[in-house]
């Protein structure tokens, strides 16, 4: 087994398109932005960035890492559906990384508990709890937030709250001495080290079969067009 692969990270979760390359646990190369509806037009063109500039060819590439959700219906499709074509292509293994661990993992061992949140719609947040150690005590859940969502957790815990879902809980969490509020915005870089473990140990997904974890269904919006109906 390779004990420093490349592998090709992919996060295409929310609103920032991000790239990184990775040997081992060392970033070599990253690439990302924030512009809306995006991701379709640059992750071809990033993924070939960043192998140019760790002067790496497709090739020597030994998985592909696809942040799996939840997240953006639309950037999870596009980013699971790029994580696929290029395995396929270069005929190697696929590693599927939770976006909430990896939006946690910069926290992990910081405080007691880690709460990353993904912003959903009004105040509703995707999101999981953590301990010290990294290990998941809550699953992956939409959660709508009230006044009293936490007062049982922040009672004797010391709780990091961070990703895109955790400003907006700003008001409500400040009450709480124990709570953190962190914002970082969400990278690639933060998905190596869990998917170099999961390369370890042979963690992969089935390229044919598997598919992004959506937590809820998609729901498209009906057009308010005049004369539509």
């Amino acid at each position: 087994m390779n004990e420093k692969p490349y592998i090709l990270c992919i996060e295409t979760t929310t609103e920032i398109c991000s790239v990184a390359l990775a040997k081992g646990n060392e970033c070599l190369a990253i690439k990302e932005c924030n512009t809306n509806n995006s991701h379709a037009k640059n992750m071809i063109p990033f993924v070939e960035d960043v192998l140019k500039q760790a002067q790496i060819d497709k090739a020597q590439l030994n998985a592909i890492a696809i942040s799996i959700g939840p997240g953006s219906y639309t950037g999870l499709r596009i980013g699971v559906s790029t994580a696929k074509g290029l395995a396929y292509t270069l005929e190697i293994p696929v590693i599927a990384v939770s976006t909430l661990e990896s939006i946690a993992e910069p926290y992990i061992g910081k405080a007691s508990h880690c709460r990353p949140m993904l912003d959903a719609r009004r105040m509703e947040v995707f999101t999981a709890l953590f301990d010290e150690n990294g290990h998941e005590i809550e699953a992956a859940n939409a959660k709508i937030i009230e006044e009293d969502t936490f007062d049982n957790e922040l009672s004797h815990n010391m709780t990091i709250f961070c990703g895109n879902g955790a400003p907006k809980c700003k008001d409500i969490l400040s009450k709480y001495a124990n709570a953190d509020i962190q914002f970082e915005p969400i990278s690639a870089k933060n998905m190596i080290s869990i998917a170099h473990r999961k390369f370890i140990n042979k963690e992969f997904e089935d390229v044919a079969y598997f598919e992004p974890f959506y937590l809820k269904d998609y729901v498209a919006a009906k057009p308010n067009v005049k004369g539509l109906h």
